[in-house]
């Protein structure tokens, strides 16, 4: 058996995990392994709720615009009513359009790495 001291074992331990760092994280085309199944999981997994908050982002902005509409309408000329439905309106409609702009730029992000 090979007796290590302190200085040996911490620089085994530096180097092994650097040889197991480059071995998961290793996603250059030349690699014999190609990408590692955590990154493609990952990947998929930030993809799907991409996917999800895009679906239920226009059907909340519109429930949110909605409700603003009506709490201005149903108001009574009460002006704290009117003036919480204008911010209830902007404030959804701001939500949704960052959202958009966060999707427009992840895609073209996207197309410019592949």
């Amino acid at each position: 058996m090979i007796k290590l001291n302190i200085k040996n074992k911490k620089i085994f331990i530096i180097l092994l995990f650097f040889i197991i760092f480059l071995f998961l994280f290793s996603t250059n085309n030349y690699s014999a392994f190609g990408d590692p199944k955590i990154v493609n999981k990952i990947n998929s997994a930030f993809e799907d709720i991409e996917k999800w908050i895009l679906k239920i982002s226009t059907p909340a902005a519109a429930v949110a615009v909605g409700t603003g509409v009506f709490m201005r309408k149903f108001s009574f000329g009460d002006e704290e009513k009117i003036r919480t439905g204008k911010k209830i309106i902007r404030g959804s409609l701001f939500s949704y359009a960052f959202i958009l702009a966060i999707d427009l730029i992840l895609s073209a992000i996207k197309s410019l790495i592949s």
